[in-house]
């Protein structure tokens, strides 16, 4: 464990800790270049450039969470950040989460290492020459363990780092459903069905029709009140799962950490709470590639310290610097 982090005082708990980002940080402005990815089913993902352009420069993907975008202040911050050490960085949005809906029925959703692997894959033919990093938040950060298990060896990527990782998706959707935490359901519900809506819209006013019905097919989007609700009614039909069951079992990164042979950091907070003690995984587990830090607080990318007056970020204070490590000793 690194006991480097000193969480604010002033934010005391978890839910304080989780909730500064989104509502409290001052926004960071970014001077950013967008590029738009085509994919091979014919949709699209939005890349948000930062930093230098020199072809071996090293290059970091960073991977927003559940609802998020390229324009999450924790994604931000770190983009900035690493521009000071002298790095690029990409940040992914996720499909439809750029600011205007993807062209499929199909979305995003906490399994979709497809999509990583073809950014990916992207990046390596567009900077050869560029050692090739990723980071991912909260959904991010479980695709980035998933696909990092996935592709083993080959992952095409010389590190990694997840921080406020769902190993369990089935126990996250039970934890996120108790107590203060129901507040972050309902949030993330309403932005969900919002997401779905969007699209439909779109869709009809295209003309759409064969995209439209299939959305159509999932049925009234009202009356969902949980993930697990949204999942086996919306995620699971529109991405080849059995029901939500069979999608968590299959998505959750929790099941692939011990094949993991890329360099990886993993960040959490035992007072996350979107997540349950033992959804957390054991010392056996981890591939001998992972160092996996453990805080007593931090809440969900949250992990604030400093003042209020000057408030720190440890996450862009840590991930940049274990980076550069890992430069230092990659061949």
């Amino acid at each position: 464990m690194n006991t480097n982090f000193c969480p604010a005082w002033w934010l005391p708990g978890p839910h304080l800790q989780t909730l500064w980002n989104p509502l409290c940080r001052r926004a960071t402005t970014l001077e950013r270049t967008r590029e738009r990815l085509w994919l091979a089913d014919g949709d699209f993902l939005d890349l948000d450039w930062h930093g230098p352009h020199e072809a071996d420069t090293p290059l970091v993907l960073v991977l927003h969470g559940l609802t998020g975008s390229s324009d999450s202040l924790y994604v931000m911050g770190l983009q900035q950040k690493l521009a000071t050490q002298g790095w690029a960085s990409a940040a992914l949005n996720w499909r439809g989460c750029s600011g205007e809906p993807n062209l499929l029925a199909r979305g995003y959703h906490s399994g979709a290492s497809e999509d990583l692997a073809e950014t990916v894959r992207h990046l390596r033919a567009l900077r050869p020459l560029a050692p090739l990093y990723a980071v991912g938040y909260s959904l991010g950060g479980n695709v980035l363990l998933k696909y990092l298990g996935e592709t083993g060896t080959d992952s095409q990527l010389q590190g990694a780092a997840a921080v406020s990782v769902p190993f369990r998706l089935d126990q996250c959707a039970d934890r996120i459903g108790m107590g203060f935490s129901r507040v972050y359901q309902s949030h993330f519900m309403r932005e969900m069905v919002a997401y779905v809506k969007d699209k439909q819209r779109l869709f009809a006013h295209h003309g759409m029709s064969e995209r439209l019905a299939t959305l159509d097919k999932l049925g009234p989007l009202d009356n969902m009140r949980t993930f697990w609700d949204f999942d086996g009614r919306i995620t699971a039909p529109l991405h080849g799962y059995a029901d939500a069951e069979d999608y968590y079992r299959r998505a959750s990164s929790r099941y692939f950490l011990s094949q993991i042979d890329t360099p990886t950091l993993i960040i959490q907070a035992a007072d996350d709470p979107f997540v349950f003690a033992h959804s957390l995984p054991e010392a056996n587990e981890l591939s001998p590639s992972i160092d996996f830090e453990l805080h007593a607080h931090g809440g969900h990318v949250g992990f604030v310290e400093g003042s209020l007056s000057n408030p720190g970020y440890y996450l862009e204070r840590r991930i940049p610097k274990w980076l550069a490590e890992q430069a230092a000793v990659s061949p």
